[in-house]
C-alpha cells in the first residue's frame, strides 16, 4: 500500500504541473496573434501557482483542510482540464479530469491530503 500512496503523490505532482503547463497553452490560444499572447500565457500559470501555493501547496501557511481543500483542487484541476477543452484538445481534457479525479478520490481514501508533520 505505502507504494500506491507514493504513486498517488507522483500523480499529484504530475498534474500540478500539467495544470501550469494546460493554463500557459490556452493563454496563448486564447491571444492568438494579439500582443497579449505571451503575457497571458505567462500571466495564467502564475495566478494559478500563487493560488495553489497560498491554499493547497503542504506547507502552505493558509493552506486549506478537509472538504474546503477537496473542492478546491477539484476546482483548480477542472479548470486546467477546462482550459486544455478550449483549445480543442477534448481527449487530454477528458483524460487530465479523470486522472485528476482518480487522484482526489485516492487521496481522500487515504487520507494523504493533510501533509505529514516533520520530527
Amino acid at each position: 500500500m505505502p507504494a500506491l500512496v507514493a504513486l498517488n503523490l507522483l500523480l499529484a505532482l504530475l498534474l500540478e504541473l500539467a495544470a501550469l503547463a494546460a493554463l500557459a497553452l490556452w493563454g496563448r490560444h486564447a491571444a492568438n496573434g494579439t500582443a497579449w499572447q505571451w503575457p497571458l500565457a505567462l500571466a495564467l500559470p502564475i495566478l494559478f501557482a500563487i493560488a495553489w501555493g497560498r491554499w493547497a501547496a503542504p506547507r502552505a501557511g493558509r493552506r486549506l483542510k478537509g472538504w474546503k481543500l477537496a473542492v478546491f483542487k477539484l476546482l483548480a484541476f477542472s479548470l486546467a482540464a477546462l482550459a486544455l477543452a478550449r483549445t480543442g484538445r477534448m481527449a487530454e481534457a477528458a483524460c487530465f479530469e479523470g486522472l485528476a479525479l482518480v487522484h482526489l478520490g485516492l487521496a481522500r481514501v487515504w487520507r494523504t491530503q493533510e501533509p505529514t508533520k516533520a520530527s
